[in-house]
């Protein structure tokens, strides 16, 4: 597995002081893991958006500690960022040890063609995308790539259980989680309400109705009589 090199400077400026640091062009840091005394740290902001791009949260970083005869192995554990600016406003790092297994979240990516989603009103959704996995640091993969050629019908799924990893590569996720699916489009059909009696085109007089229509024409010829 490939690493990336970060210089950064132990820092001295902490609370709200850190806010001229960034005002500057340094971005705040702190550095943690198992076995050794927390360090806070500082880098700068361009080089550090640069590496973070390429790092994202599973590859090994080389951090040389100004003043430090050794570079220490790392990853980024969180980067907390203002969503209003998009700027950096802190970074945590976490020292691994190379000899012991560490869990990390790793991203999915869907590859291959499903002929179910090619199919009219059909879409491929994505249900998982992070795969919780335990291995080495070394032997952690950048991403996972799932294979979604199997589906080709609109009634399978990929499941995590349908992941192939390596073997030095631990699943921790629930096997059964869906990873992938096909979504069907619904059509709802417009169904025409009955008309109410009475409505229907053509339809014939009640039976009161046709004969007090009789009766009319009846009553007028008798009152036509008596004047005579």
């Amino acid at each position: 597995m490939s690493t990336l090199d970060l210089k950064v400077t132990k820092r001295q400026v902490e609370g709200k002081k850190v806010k001229q640091l960034r005002r500057d062009g340094i971005t705040p840091a702190h550095l943690f893991g198992p076995e050794i005394e927390s360090v806070a740290i500082q880098v700068d902001t361009p080089t550090l958006k640069r590496m973070l791009g390429e790092a994202g949260h599973t590859k090994l970083i080389n951090l040389q500690i100004a003043r430090e005869k050794s570079p220490r192995t790392v990853m980024v554990r969180e980067v907390q960022i203002d969503s209003l600016k998009d700027e950096v406003l802190h970074v945590d790092f976490y020292q691994v040890q190379l000899t012991v297994n560490i869990k990390v979240d790793v991203p999915i990516i869907l590859v291959g063609d499903s002929a179910a989603a090619k199919a009219k009103g059909n879409t491929l959704v994505q249900e998982l995308n992070e795969l919780t996995i335990e291995c080495l640091p070394a032997n952690i993969p950048s991403t996972i790539e799932v294979d979604v050629t199997p589906l080709v019908t609109a009634d399978l799924m990929v499941r995590v259980k349908d992941i192939q990893v390596a073997k030095d590569v631990t699943i921790l996720n629930d096997p059964d989680v869906v990873v992938a699916r096909i979504a069907i489009e619904v059509v709802e059909k417009v169904v025409e309400k009955p008309k109410a009696e009475g409505e229907a085109e053509g339809e014939a007089p009640a039976e009161g109705e046709e004969a007090e229509a009789k009766k009319e024409p009846a009553e007028k010829a008798e009152r036509s009589e008596k004047k005579e």
